[in-house]
Protein backbone atom coordinates (compact mmCIF):
# COMPACT_ATOMS: atom_id res chain seq x y z
CA UNK A 1 0.00 0.00 0.00
CA UNK A 2 3.05 2.13 0.66
CA UNK A 3 3.55 3.69 -2.62
CA UNK A 4 0.36 4.31 -3.58
CA UNK A 5 -0.09 7.41 -1.41
CA UNK A 6 1.88 9.80 -0.22
CA UNK A 7 3.09 10.04 3.08
CA UNK A 8 2.17 6.64 4.08
CA UNK A 9 5.38 4.67 4.70
CA UNK A 10 5.65 1.06 5.75
CA UNK A 11 5.18 1.52 9.30
CA UNK A 12 1.88 3.39 8.93
CA UNK A 13 1.12 0.38 5.81
CA UNK A 14 1.56 -2.50 8.21
CA UNK A 15 -0.60 -0.86 10.99
CA UNK A 16 -3.11 0.12 8.06
CA UNK A 17 -3.16 -4.01 7.06
CA UNK A 18 -3.60 -5.22 10.59
CA UNK A 19 -6.62 -3.11 10.93
CA UNK A 20 -8.41 -4.34 7.80
CA UNK A 21 -7.36 -1.30 5.65
CA UNK A 22 -5.54 -3.22 2.85
CA UNK A 23 -6.10 -0.92 -0.25
CA UNK A 24 -6.18 2.63 -1.66
CA UNK A 25 -9.81 1.65 -1.90
CA UNK A 26 -10.57 0.73 1.91
CA UNK A 27 -8.79 3.92 2.79
CA UNK A 28 -10.83 6.34 0.60
CA UNK A 29 -13.76 4.75 1.07
CA UNK A 30 -13.52 4.63 5.16
CA UNK A 31 -12.33 8.62 5.50
CA UNK A 32 -9.28 9.84 7.74
CA UNK A 33 -11.41 9.90 10.88
CA UNK A 34 -12.91 5.89 10.65
CA UNK A 35 -8.70 5.01 9.79
CA UNK A 36 -7.70 6.81 12.21
CA UNK A 37 -10.79 5.46 14.98
CA UNK A 38 -10.09 1.71 14.04
CA UNK A 39 -5.43 2.64 14.24
CA UNK A 40 -6.17 4.55 17.62
CA UNK A 41 -8.02 0.99 19.39
CA UNK A 42 -5.23 -0.84 18.14
CA UNK A 43 -2.17 1.50 18.05
CA UNK A 44 -3.21 4.06 21.13
CA UNK A 45 -0.21 5.86 20.28
CA UNK A 46 -1.38 7.11 17.56
CA UNK A 47 -1.33 10.75 17.45
CA UNK A 48 -2.63 14.02 15.25
CA UNK A 49 -0.16 14.00 12.96
CA UNK A 50 -1.22 10.20 11.74
CA UNK A 51 -4.83 11.71 11.14
CA UNK A 52 -3.29 14.11 9.08
CA UNK A 53 -0.93 11.80 7.01
CA UNK A 54 -4.12 9.79 6.48
CA UNK A 55 -5.62 12.68 5.38
CA UNK A 56 -2.65 13.53 3.26
CA UNK A 57 -3.10 10.17 1.75
CA UNK A 58 -6.33 10.23 0.69
CA UNK A 59 -6.21 13.65 -0.71
CA UNK A 60 -2.66 13.46 -2.72
CA UNK A 61 -0.94 16.16 -0.74
CA UNK A 62 2.08 16.49 1.62
CA UNK A 63 -0.04 16.50 5.09
CA UNK A 64 1.71 19.79 6.31
CA UNK A 65 -0.15 21.34 2.81
CA UNK A 66 -3.64 20.56 4.39
CA UNK A 67 -6.13 23.70 4.11
CA UNK A 68 -5.62 24.90 7.98
CA UNK A 69 -9.62 24.66 8.44
CA UNK A 70 -9.39 20.81 7.52
CA UNK A 71 -6.54 20.81 9.68
CA UNK A 72 -8.88 22.12 12.45
CA UNK A 73 -11.90 19.97 11.75
CA UNK A 74 -8.97 17.02 12.41
CA UNK A 75 -7.79 18.38 15.66
CA UNK A 76 -11.15 18.51 16.93
CA UNK A 77 -11.99 15.21 15.84
CA UNK A 78 -9.19 14.14 17.26
CA UNK A 79 -8.82 15.95 21.06
CA UNK A 80 -13.16 14.60 20.98
CA UNK A 81 -11.40 11.20 21.04
CA UNK A 82 -9.27 11.27 23.90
Amino acid sequence: MSHLFKNIGKEIAKKLESVGICSSEDLKSLGAEEAFVRLKESYPKCCLVHLYTLEGAITDQDYNNLPPSRKKELKEFSDFLK
